[in-house]
């Protein structure tokens, strides 16, 4: 399905940990005429509730590797979220080297937290800092004024009524999506920075 005529959305990336809620945001965006662009255990959740995905290596041309650790870091995804729509040199940056625009990224993190609360412990643990989805989180939310950034569930009924009403989002909602990203992996990093600072080595 291609992006309707007249809207503004047109593709989105969406790779969550917590699935609450994401089969009918993505099928609202997919219905709103949106690409959806997907990883790993997402893109396959997402293919078996009958949603089309692209998955992140058919944009990248790099397969998933070291186990999961790299996904998503890639300039073709990064280059994506990051194009300044409203700067020439960027926009044509982005056509010289193929890279599609990306209008929302709907992202949650690895569940550190809840991983330590219930005794995991050492190199298991390390495997629950996320890189990848704070990253995704981070580029998004930069680039606001470009992009929706959605990191909380919450928030998918209100961002699918605006993307299914044309895409055109007030710069109030967007800014408040952007802030809560900010607050929540400060809140992220500090759990993972108090853990460190008081783990014995190994």
């Amino acid at each position: 399905m291609r992006a309707r005529e007249g809207s503004s959305m047109n593709r989105a990336l969406i790779s969550v940990w917590n699935k609450e809620g994401v089969e009918q945001f993505a099928r609202s965006l997919w219905e709103a005429g949106v690409q959806i662009i997907s990883s790993g255990g997402t893109a396959m959740f997402l293919s078996k509730a009958s949603i089309p995905v692209i998955p992140v290596e058919d944009v990248t041309g790099f397969p998933e590797m070291l186990d999961g650790r790299v996904k998503t870091l890639h300039p073709k995804i990064h280059g994506a979220i990051l194009a300044r729509r409203a700067n020439p040199s960027d926009m044509e940056t982005v056509k010289v080297h193929g890279i599609v625009p990306i209008d929302v990224v709907a992202v949650n993190l690895y569940p550190f937290v809840r991983m330590l609360e219930d005794g995991v412990v050492g190199d298991d643990l390390l495997e629950y800092i996320d890189i990848g989805g704070p990253t995704l989180l981070r580029a998004a939310a930069k680039n606001y004024k470009d992009v929706l950034v959605v990191c909380d569930p919450a928030d998918y009924d209100e961002v699918a009524q605006h993307v299914a009403a044309g895409g055109n989002v007030d710069m109030k909602l967007r800014q408040r999506l952007a802030t809560k990203v900010f607050d929540v992996i400060s809140d992220y990093d500090r759990s993972i920075a108090s853990w460190l600072a008081s783990a014995q080595p190994s």
